[in-house]
This record gives C-alpha cells, structure tokens and sequence, in this order.
C-alpha cells in the first residue's frame, strides 16, 4: 500500500510539472515554440502609422528609402507590417505596372482598412496579405526586397518570424530594415541588436546608413548562410 501510495504521489507530481512546462509555452503560438524567444522586450502595437504622410513626404522619407534600398521598377516587394499604406502605394507607384507589391500585417481589421485604400485608389499591383506573429506567410523565392519600416521592434517571435521569411527572397533578394536606434522598449532596435538577431538567422548586414528624416537608420541584409536548426537557435544576450 505504501508503495502504491508513493507511486501515486510521484505521478501526480509528474502530472503537475508537465503542466507547469506546457503552461510556459502556452502563451505563444504553436508555430515558435521550436524557436527561442528574444531575450529583450517586445514593443507593444500601439499606432498602425509612425507618422502622417504629409509630415513624412516633407522630408521625402519614402523616395529616398526607396533610393538607398535600390528599389526600381519591374521589382517584386513586400512591405511588412504596412499599417496604413504609407509604403505600400509609394511602393506600387515605384515599381510601376510591371512590378508586384504584397502588404503584410498581422492585424485583421488594420488588412480590411488596407485592402479598402487599395481599391478606392485603385493599386492594381497590390495585394494584402495576413501574417501571423511568427510567420509573414509569403511565398519563396518571390521577392527582390522585403521592407520592414518602424516595426521591427514590435516583432513578438523574431526568431520564428525571420525563419520562416528568409525562404521568400530571391537569391540576390535583400530585407531591409527601418527603425529607430534606441532601445527596444523605446519603440527603437539598437542596430548592433539587430544585426546579432539577424546573423543568428543567416543575415548579413551589407550597409548601416543614418537616416534621420526617417526616424533613425536604413540597414540592409543579404542571406549569408542556411537557415539554422531551430534547436540550435541562441537569442542574442544583448541588453537594452
């Protein structure tokens, strides 16, 4: 009896800490829990625009972005995290009638106000597109850049996300990147932060430009290496 007893008791504390560790995933989608999380804070969504159009084309902001990423007509683009379109339809404008631009964001309701800019403006070489968290859910091999603009920071799986976005550029495709150099938590991505997270993914950084009409820096990326093991995945230990 005691002995049933003792083994009862250890199989309820198995039980008990098996719930412990699936409860310490359970927040997170079940698409990153292979990935490590970021060790830094995730900056909450807290506006679908960083600034108003007509403030940020006063200083040319998206023209010159466009300029320093190389992006010309006939490309392929995709602008993550697009909000309200700021990029998106300067995009189209840019790559013209030959080229595609696919806007990602996470948020459904902020896609349904996108997708009806869209159309009112009449963008026929625009698509929308949901992500998720952990995945912008694009294609391979499909484009020649992938814009990510002030949205780096709020990534809530960068790990997983930039896993599973590295297969959609092309060979000679480049991610670039926008953001301000202050620390995560600020709303901003220490660029030495991001380089760390982007090289642990097979990235490269091949420029670092200030741009302080566009609220901080310009990085561009280029694939270096495969994509690691998941498991062999270690998160940059870079404080803010």
């Amino acid at each position: 009896m005691r002995i049933a007893a003792a083994l009862a008791g250890t199989l309820v504390l198995l039980a008990a800490c098996d719930g412990l560790t699936h409860d310490a995933s359970a927040d997170r989608p079940a698409g990153a829990r292979a990935f490590p999380r970021a060790d830094r804070p995730v900056a909450p969504i807290v506006s679908t625009r960083w600034s108003s159009e007509e403030a940020r084309d006063r200083v040319n902001e998206a023209d010159d972005i466009m300029d320093r990423a190389g992006i010309r007509p006939g490309m392929t683009v995709a602008d993550i995290g697009a909000g309200e379109g700021y990029y998106t339809v300067r995009l189209a404008r840019r790559v013209g009638v030959h080229g595609r631009v696919l806007a990602e964001d996470i948020m459904p309701e902020v896609i349904e106000a996108l997708s009806r800019r869209i159309t009112r403006e009449k963008w026929d070489n625009v698509s929308v597109k949901l992500g998720a968290a952990e995945d912008p859910r694009l294609p391979d091999n499909s484009f020649d850049r992938i814009l990510m603009v002030h949205m780096y920071h709020e990534i809530a799986e960068p790990y997983a996300f930039l896993w599973n976005l590295s297969p959609a550029l092309k060979k000679d495709g480049e991610l670039i990147v926008v953001d301000a150099d202050r620390p995560t938590a600020q709303h901003g991505t220490p660029p030495r932060l991001l380089a760390c997270e982007l090289a642990a993914m097979g990235f490269r950084m091949v420029q670092l430009i200030p741009k302080p009409t566009a609220g901080g820096y310009l990085a561009r990326f280029r694939r270096s290496t495969a994509r690691p093991d998941p498991a062999s995945i270690v998160p940059c230990a870079m404080r803010d």
